[in-house]
């Protein structure tokens, strides 16, 4: 049985999957909080003999994180579907969800069901609730008249053809109320035709679609044409509808009959592998979700080309239309099938996808849910706050240290996934400037670093932070700009005394709320860089005290004062060393000439 301590349970929706030791699916399941829902199952009291049984089968968990509840009730009824886990056969009940039903009949009904009668009526849904099925009833019975009973006939008599029948309405200021049946007749005005509310029911398809957009041309048609008639009342009542519609919003990008036959992949990578969720959709139905690990190589182009054809092959979707967060053109054979979509319901299923992968990472690495989950929402927070071009799992940030312009140096540290990266940090002694000048060497150490990360053809970060205000930032900005890297990355200074975060070509500062997260992280790094600079300016004060020092002490020439200089680092090291390890290393007689020395400074 699993270990549910060691496994990263998300809190937001989507739906979960059981795992046995073969790696068979045995269960899926959905909801809106996946971490409480999961830790119900493995509870001391449940009582449930199939749960208890199945619970002992359960040897891996996987996720696919969704947007709302309503898509993972969806996303869930699509993986049983292509699945068919043996224990959501085993554990069903009688709970079965709520649909819209377009009969098929005569002048069809709109009703809420629980029983699908394979009779030829439409059904629309799942929905997750029947507050939200009467929410969307009401708006299309305020918009259209629809026929709730069989009224004054009969069943039989309402679907024999030859009747030439209609529904008797009456109607004031724009609202309509259907009366009951009656015979047809052109004569009678309050007649509502079969073919007039064929008209209504083929609106009220596109509404139970997620398709607005006629309904509200003809809606608009109507309103105008009443206004121009000076029937004020009609037309207000039509612009009350239009105002439902424009605040209710049904659709779904699990389940979207927009989206047609398409394959998404979302990809990032760290220096030794690649993270890929994939999911497919057919038919408008997402009915495959799958986020796995692969190990680079030395010839990632070829990988990638042959991790993509592997997929859609495996998955029979090399006719598909493919998007993913990464130019993939040159990976497959034929460019226009190919998108990078910046926003609409395309873009969502790209985050969504991302939003899979990078919970997936995570997971690999077994870190605890809090910081896990808590770093990476504070770097989509901080992307979407700051306006980023990506979420920045990449920062570096620069701080330049002196004292009087002497000992100049700069340090840069180095982030990934919010977390320090310490063996790539660096520290660089400023050789340009010979006073104090914070812009001058900003941009010294911009130019030493990209200039080589560009010769080295090494990754740039997602983010630059300079610690400093506009001229640190001026500064800086200069050099990537003559790098022509400008475009590539973000990059914002934060200044010490009010916190404030600068932009480029912008003068006015952001301030970002002190009990942000986001804010903690940037002060996080920008501290780490300035320690790492203070440590580091420390470090060569300390040894140019030292050399100036031994530069007093008689017969101690350049090359002993560097071999001490090398080997103890400071003037409080050297001294405390005793006179065999300072003999090792400069001999016996310097050694006593340089205690000798110091003896005497202190007495």
């Amino acid at each position: 049985m699993i270990n549910l301590k060691k496994t990263d349970l998300p809190t937001s929706p989507g739906v979960y999957k059981f795992l046995n030791k073969d790696s068979g699916i045995i269960y899926v399941g959905k909801s809106k909080n996946l971490k409480k829902r999961v830790n119900s199952y493995f509870r001391k009291n449940v009582e449930n003999k199939k749960i208890k049984r199945m619970v002992k089968e359960v040897s891996k968990i996987e996720f696919v994180l969704s947007e709302s509840e309503h898509d993972a009730l969806l996303l869930e009824n699509n993986l049983i579907k292509e699945d068919k886990p043996k224990y959501n056969i085993l554990l069903r009940d009688d709970k079965t969800y709520p649909w819209i039903c377009i009969k098929n009949e005569r002048f069809p009904r709109v009703f809420l069901t629980r029983k699908h009668i394979k009779d030829g009526s439409e059904y629309f849904g799942p929905f997750t609730s029947v507050k939200t099925i009467n929410t969307l009833l009401n708006i299309i019975n305020n918009i259209y008249p629809v026929r709730v009973s069989n009224y004054n006939f009969s069943e039989k008599k309402i679907n024999n053809t030859k009747n030439r029948i209609g529904l008797n309405i009456h109607s004031k200021n724009g609202h309509i109320l259907i009366l009951g049946f009656q015979e047809y007749s052109k004569e009678k005005k309050d007649l509502l035709s079969e073919d007039e509310y064929n008209k209504n029911i083929k609106y009220v398809r596109e509404i139970l679609n997620g398709n607005f957009k006629n309904v509200k041309e003809y809606l608009s048609k109507k309103m105008t044409k009443y206004s121009s008639n000076l029937e004020f009342e009609k037309s207000q009542s039509i612009k009350e509808k239009l105002e439902i519609l424009d605040r209710y919003q049904s659709k779904s990008i699990v389940v979207n009959n927009k989206i047609n036959n398409l394959d998404i992949i979302g990809i990032i990578d760290d220096e030794k592998s690649y993270f890929i969720n994939f999911m497919k959709i057919n038919n408008g139905i997402i009915n495959s979700s799958k986020t796995f690990k692969t190990k680079k190589t030395l010839n990632n182009l070829s990988e990638i080309r042959q991790i993509i054809f592997n997929l859609r092959s495996k998955n029979n979707t090399l006719n598909n239309k493919l998007i993913s967060n990464i130019d993939l053109k040159k990976h497959i054979e034929n460019k226009n099938d190919f998108q990078i979509p910046r926003s609409g319901d395309k873009k969502k299923l790209i985050d969504m996808s991302l939003r899979n992968v990078l919970f997936f990472k995570k997971n690999l690495y077994n870190e605890k849910k809090e910081r896990k989950t808590k770093k990476i929402s504070i770097l989509v927070d901080l992307k979407n706050k700051l306006n980023l071009k990506n979420i920045p799992f990449h920062i570096e940030c620069f701080d330049v240290s002196n004292i009087q312009g002497k000992n100049t140096v700069a340090s840069l540290v180095m982030f990934k996934d919010g977390y320090p990266s310490k063996k790539s940090y660096r520290k660089f002694k400023i050789k340009s400037v010979n006073k104090p000048d914070d812009f001058e060497s900003m941009r010294e150490v911009i130019f030493r670093r990209y200039s080589r990360i560009l010769k080295e053809k090494g990754s740039l970060p997602d983010l630059i932070i300079v610690d400093g205000g506009k001229g640190q930032l001026s500064s800086a900005c200069d050099v990537i700009k003559e790098l022509n890297i400008y475009n590539k990355m973000n990059i914002i200074g934060i200044a010490k005394k009010l916190e404030e975060i600068y932009f480029p070509n912008d003068s006015i500062p952001v301030l970002l709320s002190k009990k942000s997260a986001h804010l903690k992280l940037i002060q996080n790094i920008r501290n780490e860089a300035h320690r790492f600079a203070i440590t580091y300016h420390k470090h060569l004060r300390s040894k140019t005290f030292l050399k100036s020092k031994l530069e007093e002490i008689k017969g101690i020439g350049e090359k002993t004062r560097s071999k001490l200089i090398n080997e103890f680092g400071s003037l409080e090291n050297t001294i405390s060393q005793n006179i065999e390890v300072l003999s090792k290393c400069v001999g016996k007689k310097r050694a006593n000439d340089i205690r000798d020395f110091f003896r005497n400074e202190s007495n």
